[in-house]
């Protein structure tokens, strides 16, 4: 997997918005390294299965994660935002 062009959703921009302002910008670090390497082990990138099936998930932090798809063969379209809670 190679990212080199990352795109957001209308719902993840509004969650975006209403996370705390550090984490917005742990978030903005967390995709650089994202953009940078995507397997870089605090990331924590994985595939998603169940009803999210296609999506992926990496981590900002312990609590804080982004789920997206790859589009194309090179974007990434950020999805949701926020606690292990934007799995269910």
């Amino acid at each position: 997997m190679r990212v080199t062009n990352i795109h957001t959703s209308k719902d993840f921009d509004e969650l975006f918005a209403r996370c705390p302002k550090d984490m917005q910008e742990r978030a903005l670090k967390t995709l650089e390294l994202f953009l940078d390497n995507p397997f870089h082990p605090s990331l924590r990138l994985h595939k998603l299965s169940g009803r999210l099936v296609g999506r992926w998930s990496i981590s900002i932090n312990m609590k804080y994660r982004i789920i997206f798809r790859i589009e194309g063969e090179s974007d990434a379209l950020l999805i949701s935002i926020g606690t292990h809670s934007i799995y269910e």
